[in-house]
């Protein structure tokens, strides 16, 4: 097994910005102490509320400043690693640049040491499912490690990673947004869509868009862009510095279990990708065949009484929900929507909420604006909207109001910090309320 230890890493201080609820930090921290270097890992959170990461680095020689940031631990370290969640224009950021800290990230330091070839999605939906579909149609022909924004951190699986493996990995805007501190690109990109999003974070749709492109910027002639031609991303073709490839919803369909036109449309980019590196078609629709509804996007998670319910919590922008609302007939869908207010434009969503759903119950910050949306189309045209401010009964309304035949859809189409730490606890609850 080769030895992937970076020299520069030994000895140096190493401050790592977040550790997460959910073990954003972990991995990083792990292969970080591997590394022999001196590890401080800081948090705003208290350690209750990051037991799970915290006992994951059980063992470790790594000092935890947890319940607030120490400035010392940014203006006095060699290197800081920032966390995806950590808003740009932190001051402490600032603060350790001035100081003459390193920065980087965790994605950045696997991009600048993984040895064999990278196909990274990034978009503003789908782009965990054609991850996890890239992942499957690959795995069946070589070694595939998936990860990124999907899954966990790959340093730790360096030594594991052969020339000849492939890896997977899903993207975020705010992963990419740090893509320029070392200039290394993909073999192939692929951006499903893109739509504005984050704009709490990002301030304006052009600096997320900035973000999203760093995918392209730094290929070579020797590498691809798969883009939708059915989306406006189209339009950075000429901005690819290798082959380009355009797939769309027009293209020969893949026998799928997942429903939804937007699935097909991943399955085409998993399916360009996939051909890129040598797999055939029929390998491909035999992976895409077999390939099951990620945990959160359109899972199927009950039946009752001739009523299905599908758990669709990552679906964070209106059009996750759009793309959602469509999967199914006109006039079947109960859905509930609403969350945390990312400062998106919510007209269109509220237009096909209202055109096309049997009910709506809106719930959450942005609740009655969806509802007040709904309610100024037409009579006679307008789905019924129920206001819920509690999820549980949000969840209840639906169930009273679908019938045999209809499905209760949760696709919120707003984040879900309002009322949930994220998207995964907002599912696993809806999911334990349809089966109670």
């Amino acid at each position: 097994m080769a030895d992937l230890r970076h020299p520069a890493f030994a000895g140096r201080r190493v401050t790592v910005m977040g550790l997460g609820r959910f073990g954003g930090g972990v991995g990083v921290t792990r292969w970080l102490a591997g590394q022999a270097a001196t590890v401080t890992v800081s948090d705003r959170a208290p350690a209750e509320e990051l037991s799970e990461s915290v006992a994951a680095l059980a063992g470790l020689d790594v000092t935890l400043h947890l319940c607030g940031h120490v400035e010392s631990d940014f203006t006095g370290c060699d290197v800081l690693v920032v966390n995806p969640a950590v808003p740009f224009d932190s001051p402490l950021i600032a603060a350790a640049l001035a100081a003459g800290a390193e920065l980087t990230t965790e994605i950045n330091l696997f991009l600048r040491r993984c040895r064999c070839p990278v196909v990274a999605v990034t978009g503003t939906a789908g782009k965990s499912t054609t991850t996890a579909m890239i992942g499957a149609i690959l795995g069946r022909a070589r070694p595939t490690h998936v990860g990124g924004n999907i899954g966990r951190s790959l340093l730790e699986d360096l030594p594991d990673i052969a020339p000849d493996h492939v890896v997977v990995l899903e993207l975020s805007s705010f992963q990419l947004f740090y893509l320029p501190l070392v200039e290394t690109g993909p073999h192939v990109a692929v951006v499903t869509n893109l739509a504005p999003n984050h704009l709490d974070r990002h301030g304006t749709f052009e600096h997320y868009a900035a973000s999203k492109k760093n995918i392209l910027r730094y290929q070579g002639p020797d590498d691809a862009a798969v883009l939708n031609r059915d989306d406006p991303v189209a339009e950075w073709a000429p901005e690819a510095r290798g082959r380009v490839v355009l797939f769309g919803g027009d293209d020969e369909p893949f026998a799928l279990s997942v429903p939804g036109e937007h699935n097909q449309a991943n399955a085409q980019a998993a399916w360009s990708a996939a051909r890129l590196l040598g797999v055939a078609r029929g390998a491909a629709a035999e992976a895409l065949a077999a390939f099951e509804a990620l945990p959160h996007r359109l899972q199927l998670v009950a039946r009752c009484g001739g009523v299905r319910y599908y758990n669709d919590s990552k679906s964070t922008t209106p059009e996750g929900a759009l793309a959602a609302l469509a999967s199914f007939p006109d006039r079947s869908a109960v859905i509930i929507v609403g969350g945390y207010d990312k400062g998106a434009c919510l007209a269109r969503l509220c237009a096909a909420l209202a055109e096309h759903a049997k009910a709506v119950v809106a719930v959450g910050q942005t609740g009655p604006a969806i509802a007040e949306g709904i309610e100024k189309h037409p009579p006679g045209r307008t789905a019924p909207v129920i206001l819920e401010k509690d999820f549980a009964d949000a969840v209840a309304a639906a169930r009273r109001l679908a019938g045999p035949g209809d499905v209760v859809l949760l696709s919120p189409g707003c984040a879900s910090y309002d009322q949930f730490a994220n998207y995964e606890q907002r599912g696993d609850a809806f999911t334990r309320l349809v089966r109670s």
